[in-house]
């Protein structure tokens, strides 16, 4: 493989395009969700950048403030492995973030402020909130609620529905995130971030994550409940609730570090699936 494509290929990893891509259509989704309707063209397509190329700036700024812990963790990184220089991860994540934020700008003044406050939560979060462990466990599901906000913001309205999806998707990367405290146990407690999993050990990090992710499951009765979803909400969000409830289960009895990068990517899945059911229960059937 010749060098530009090399460093093609380990920018591409840097910035984790799967994210970007999930980062978008959520923004997409969110807009859907509160108007009911697709959006316009324009603003599906500025809300979708804005909010992949926030991620992507995120991500190149992790990276580069994770050198340390990835040389134990993940040594096959962009950065540790040589292949992206730290250099490089900065300015990746200098030129993302202003394009991102350029795009939000476009949008609306609510857009930009939304964006303008995720983008600090993370710049918080990657220089001195990932020491604090829980705290910035916090910090970054903050982050993965605000996309279906930023979203609304875009199209000018946010809906209790789409507060109540924020709120899922809040609890249930908060859950996802203490997970990850355990897969990466030795790297963190080796450069002393204050995760549940290095203070009170995989167990009872196993447990927090198993109650958030059940509680998670409680918020997704909330919308049937108050009646603002449709019937068509039901199947998808019991795929993602069953999900959520076996993986909990299964997390307390086996809490090693594979496992948890199992359950880990799992949780994605079940958050998947409840995003499919608030896009489809805000599809009325009279």
């Amino acid at each position: 493989m010749t060098y530009y494509l090399l460093k093609l290929k380990g920018g591409f990893t840097l910035i984790r395009p799967i994210n970007c891509f999930m980062i978008g259509f959520a923004v997409i989704a969110g807009q859907y969700i509160a108007l009911g309707i697709l959006p316009s063209f324009s603003n599906a397509i500025l809300g979708f950048f804005s909010a992949a190329f926030l991620m992507a700036s995120t991500m190149s700024m992790n990276d580069y403030y994770d050198l340390e812990i990835d040389k134990i963790n993940c040594p096959k990184r962009p950065i540790p492995s040589g292949i992206i220089t730290p250099r490089e991860a900065i300015l990746i994540s200098i030129i993302s973030g202003f394009i991102g934020i350029i795009a939000a700008a476009l949008i609306n003044a609510y857009s930009l402020a939304v964006a303008s406050f995720a983008l600090t939560l993370m710049l918080y979060y990657n220089t001195r909130g990932k020491k604090t462990g829980f705290f910035g466990n916090i910090l970054v599901s903050i982050c993965i609620g605000l996309p279906f906000i930023f979203g609304g913001a875009a199209v000018g309205r946010v809906t209790y529905l789409l507060v109540l999806f924020s709120l899922m998707a809040f609890i249930s990367n908060l859950g996802r995130e203490v997970t990850k405290g355990i897969m990466d146990l030795d790297g963190d407690r080796e450069k002393k971030i204050k995760t549940i999993a290095v203070m009170h050990g995989p167990r009872k990090a196993s447990i927090v994550a198993a109650m958030l992710y059940v509680i998670a499951v409680g918020v997704s009765f909330v919308p049937p409940i108050l009646g603002i979803v449709s019937m068509a909400y039901i199947p998808f969000v019991l795929v993602s609730d069953i999900g959520f409830v076996s993986s909990s289960i299964f997390l307390t009895r086996k809490y090693d570090m594979e496992y948890a990068e199992q359950t880990k990517r799992k949780v994605l899945i079940w958050m998947f699936f409840g995003l499919l059911a608030f896009i489809a229960g805000s599809i009325y059937i009279k």
